[in-house]
């Protein structure tokens, strides 16, 4: 753990910040086209699986991928997440069946099943324990950098040049992404090389109870995105909208300029308190965005939703690091990511199974996703979570 005296801006930091950036466009600009490449194929009914299959395997392999972060060290899980991308990039345009597909997105999954439960380990050994709500918060921002030129990218290459051009793009951001890995220094400080003996999960190695409060107002929360990553491409284009990447690039963007000052608010004023407002921001952002009648009123959404959540990840992640015990940090981020993709996949099941091509559910669905983030607040607030660290 570093002191107090320990710089937030090293190099370290940001090259990992530039990883992340890298990595997170890589996979997010296939997102707004996935639906239409395999409504071609003939899977319109499959739309679901998109989002759900990826998070699937990225939640198997968080127990893994936390227990390796914590024995072999940070590094080299999140160069094993990086890798799963540049060979996925490659292999879309080679596997062109339904069920081809559909493989890969589970595979493809164990991308960030691995890099973001190592990368948040490691900005916690890097940054002093005052300022890791201002970190998080820093790093998210590049994060959603790359979630914010990633789709509009993504379109832009299937416009004007193909799908396939658009894969093997994917796979170019991930390899700069692994290039950068390469220069970073390891943090654990008691490594092991690696043996068979790592992938043996036991029961306690799995989830990290200390956190679970944190996990479970993820869970809820992130519910509604696995709706959004799923059906904001129909419903954007219903209402009349061009470019695929345009809500994402727009909320990323609001959510970008929120990062800059929201980690730091958390550490000032605690993570509970900052929660609470972006819980009642999430629940009026899905409804914005389920009314929504034409384009700007969806954007007006989509800033709404960027604001909440670049105000509700900051906070949350830098909580789970507060609850969590020095010695068990991979696997107390890895328990939180579990419940990310818990949530986003089963949002994004929710809305396949609900929407099947018929638009007029669409404004539904969102509300469900409103639901389920005031269910969250209702959590924070019966359980008096009044601790700031």
């Amino acid at each position: 753990m570093s002191d107090s005296n320990t710089p937030l801006y090293t190099w370290s930091f940001g090259l990992l910040c530039l990883s992340s950036l890298l990595f997170s466009a890589s996979f997010n600009m296939l997102i707004p086209e996935l639906p239409a490449y395999l409504s071609s194929m003939g899977g319109a009914e499959y739309k679901g699986l998109i989002i759900a299959l990826f998070t699937l395997t990225a939640g198997i392999s968080r127990p893994f991928s936390g227990k390796l972060t914590d024995t072999i060290g940070r590094v080299p899980v999140m160069a094993v997440g990086s890798i799963v991308c540049f060979v996925c990039g490659f292999l879309y345009p080679v596997l062109t069946t339904i069920n081809g597909f559909l493989f890969l997105r589970l595979l493809h999954g164990f991308s960030t099943g691995f890099k973001p439960t190592a990368t948040a380990a490691y900005v916690a050994d890097i940054v002093p324990v005052k300022r890791w709500g201002e970190a998080l918060g820093i790093h998210g921002l590049c994060f959603s950098t790359g979630m914010a030129i990633g789709p509009a990218i993504g379109s832009l290459l299937t416009s004007y040049y193909s799908i396939n051009v658009l894969f093997y793009c994917s796979s170019l951001f991930a390899m700069l992404s692994i290039v950068i890995l390469l220069n970073m220094k390891e943090t654990l400080r008691s490594r092991e090389k690696f043996r068979m003996e790592h992938l043996k999960i036991s029961r306690n190695e799995i989830i990290e109870w200390r956190v679970i409060p944190a996990a479970l107002v993820i869970l809820l929360s992130y519910l509604g995105y696995g709706v959004l990553l799923t059906l904001i491409p129909d419903w954007g284009e219903h209402l009349g909208v061009q470019n695929k990447g345009l809500f994402f690039m727009t909320f990323t963007i609001s959510s970008l300029l929120i990062r800059f000052v929201a980690g730091k608010v958390s550490d000032n004023f605690g993570r509970v308190a900052v929660i609470k407002v972006a819980l009642v921001m999430l629940c009026i952002s899905f409804y914005l965005i389920g009314h929504a009648s034409t384009v700007t009123e969806l954007l007006i959404g989509s800033v709404a939703y960027g604001i909440a959540g670049g105000i509700f990840s900051p906070a949350t992640n830098a909580w789970t690091v507060d609850l969590s015990h020095p010695d068990h940090r991979g696997k107390a981020m890895a328990t939180m990511y579990i419940a990310l993709e818990v949530g986003i996949g089963a949002g994004a099941l929710l809305a396949g199974a609900l929407y099947k091509d018929v638009i007029s559910m669409v404004p539904s669905i969102f509300y469900i996703a409103a639901a389920a983030c005031l269910c969250a607040l209702v959590y924070v607030y019966g359980r008096g979570f009044y601790k700031r660290a």
